[in-house]
C-alpha cells in the first residue's frame, strides 16, 4: 500500500472482524494481552528493567543536586537528557516505519545499558563531573529518541489481535508505574546507605532482562516492505498527517503544554524533598511513590475497561486533575498532604498519557505508526527539556513551590481549551470507530 492508499473493503472488513466485542469470564479481560507469549515475554522484561531505570532517574537527579545543589543545573542536565528526542524523533519515527522494529529495541536497550555502567563506574570511581553526567544524559536522550516511537510501534507485532491492543497499553502503564513506585523507593533507600552508583549499576545490569525478552520472542515473518522513499518525503507524509488530522493534531497539542507546563515539576522534587519537607533521599523515594501509586491505580482503572469508548472525553477531565494535583502539591507545606496531592497529580497524569496513547494507537493507520507516535514522543517527552529548562529557571528566581502552582494553572487552562475542542474531535473519531466495529453504525458520537 503507498502512503497515499486507503485501507481495501477487505482490509477494514478484517480489522472490524478483528474489533468485535468478546465475553471474558470475571476479571480475565483487564489481563487478556497477557495471554500473548510475546508480550508476556516483554511485561517479564520490561518490569525488572524500568525498577532500573527509575532507580537512576532519581539518583540522577539526586547526584546533581548534591554535586551543584543548583535548581538551575537540574533543568539544565534534564534539558540535555530530553531534547536530543525534540530533535531527532521525528527521523526516528521514519526509519522506525522502515526497519525490524525488534532490532531497533534490541540495540537501543544494548546502549541503554551501555550508557547506565559508564554512569556506575565513573560515579564509584568518585570520577564522576557534571560534564560527565552532562554528555551522559546526551547520549541517553539519543538512544530515547529511537526507542521511544520504535516501542510504541512495536506493540501491535506483540500483541496479534487487535482487540487487545488497548488492553495491552493500559498494562503497559500499569508495569511502567509499578517500577515507578518500587524504583524511587529503592533508589532512596540505597543512596542513604551507599551512593548514587549502585542504582546505577543495577540499572545497567536490568536491561539484560528486556534484551533477553526481545530475543525470546516469536515474530511472524515480517512482510514485503513498501518501496522506500526518501527519508525527507516520508518526514512530509507523517507531518501532513498529524498536522490535518484534527483529533491526532488536538490531543498532541494538549500534551505538548501539559509536557512543556507540568511534566517537569518532577525536576524540582529533590529541592521539595530537602527545602519544603525538610528531608533527604528517602522523602525523595516516598514523593515520588505517592505518584507512583496515583499513576498505578489510573492505568489499572484503564486496563479493566473492555473497550476504548469514553476515553476521548476523560483525556481534557485527566489534564484538569492533574493541574489541580500540581497546584496542591506546590502550596502544601506538609509532608502526608504533598503525599496526596502527588497521589492525585500521577492519576491524572497517567489517565491522560494513557487515554491519550490508546486512542491514538487505534485510529492511526499502519503503515504511519511509527512516525505517528514519533510525534506523539514529541509532545510528551520532546517539549520536556524545555519545560526543565523553564521550571529550573523560574525556580532559582521565583522558588520551586510558585513555579508548580504557576505551571498547574497552566496545564488547567489547556484542559479547559480541550474541552471546547471535545465536540469536533469525537465526531472525526466517529466514522474510524464505527468501521472497526468499535462504534454501532447508528451511534453518532463516540464516548
Amino acid at each position: 500500500m503507498s502512503e497515499t492508499e486507503e485501507p481495501t473493503r477487505a482490509e477494514s472488513a478484517e480489522v472490524s472482524a478483528a474489533m468485535e466485542p468478546r465475553v471474558y469470564s470475571g476479571s480475565s479481560h483487564a489481563w487478556r494481552a497477557l495471554g500473548h507469549r510475546n508480550f508476556r515475554l516483554f511485561f517479564g522484561g520490561q518490569s525488572i528493567s524500568l525498577i532500573g531505570t527509575w532507580m537512576t532517574r532519581i539518583a540522577t537527579s539526586w547526584l546533581v543536586y548534591r554535586l551543584t545543589g543548583s535548581a538551575l543545573l537540574l533543568g539544565t542536565i534534564s534539558f540535555a537528557g530530553q531534547i536530543p528526542t525534540f530533535l531527532f524523533a521525528p527521523f526516528a519515527g521514519v526509519w522506525v516505519d522502515r526497519l525490524d522494529r525488534r532490532q531497533v529495541l534490541v540495540w537501543t536497550q544494548t546502549l541503554s545499558m551501555v550508557q547506565s555502567l559508564a554512569l556506575a563506574a565513573l560515579t564509584l570511581s568518585h570520577h564522576i563531573t557534571i560534564h560527565w553526567l552532562l554528555a551522559l544524559s546526551v547520549m541517553q536522550g539519543i538512544v530515547n529518541a529511537f526507542d521511544m516511537p520504535g516501542r510504541q510501534a512495536f506493540m501491535v507485532q506483540m500483541v496479534e489481535d487487535r482487540r487487545d491492543l488497548s488492553n495491552a497499553i493500559a498494562i503497559n502503564s500499569s508495569m511502567v508505574n509499578m517500577a515507578r513506585l518500587v524504583g524511587p523507593s529503592l533508589a532512596g533507600m540505597l543512596i542513604a546507605v551507599s551512593s548514587e552508583g549502585w542504582c546505577f549499576l543495577v540499572d545497567g545490569i536490568s536491561y539484560l532482562a528486556v534484551i533477553a525478552s526481545l530475543l525470546l520472542m516469536r515474530l511472524p515473518a515480517a512482510a514485503a516492505k513498501r518501496k522506500v522513499t526518501s527519508t525527507l518525503t516520508e518526514l512530509k507524509v507523517g507531518w501532513i498527517y498529524v498536522s490535518e488530522f484534527l483529533p491526532v493534531r488536538t490531543i498532541l497539542l494538549l500534551f505538548a503544554v501539559v509536557s512543556l507546563m507540568g511534566m517537569p515539576f518532577v525536576v524540582l522534587m529533590p529541592i521539595f524533598a530537602a527545602r519544603v519537607l525538610h528531608g533527604g533521599p528517602h522523602t525523595l523515594g516516598f514523593l515520588m511513590g505517592a505518584m507512583g501509586v496515583g499513576a498505578l491505580v489510573s492505568a489499572l482503572s484503564l486496563a479493566a475497561r473492555k473497550s476504548v469508548r469514553g476515553l476521548v472525553k476523560m483525556i481534557p477531565i485527566a489534564a484538569a486533575v492533574f493541574g489541580l494535583g500540581l497546584i496542591g502539591f506546590g502550596l502544601s507545606r506538609v509532608f502526608w498532604l504533598s503525599m496526596i496531592m502527588l497521589l492525585v497529580a500521577g492519576a491524572g497524569m497517567m489517565q491522560g498519557m494513557a487515554g491519550s496513547n490508546t486512542v491514538i494507537q487505534t485510529i492511526v493507520p499502519e503503515d504511519k505508526r511509527g512516525r505517528v507516535m514519533s510525534y506523539y514522543t514529541m509532545a510528551f517527552v520532546g517539549m520536556a527539556p524545555f519545560g526543565s529548562l523553564l521550571a529550573g529557571s523560574l525556580a532559582h528566581m521565583a522558588g520551586a513551590p510558585w513555579t508548580v502552582i504557576a505551571n498547574g494553572s497552566l496545564v488547567l487552562l489547556s484542559a479547559a481549551w480541550f474541552a471546547t475542542r471535545l465536540p469536533k474531535v469525537r465526531r472525526e473519531i466517529r466514522p474510524i470507530y464505527q468501521e472497526m466495529g468499535i462504534l454501532p453504525a447508528e451511534e453518532t458520537i463516540p464516548q
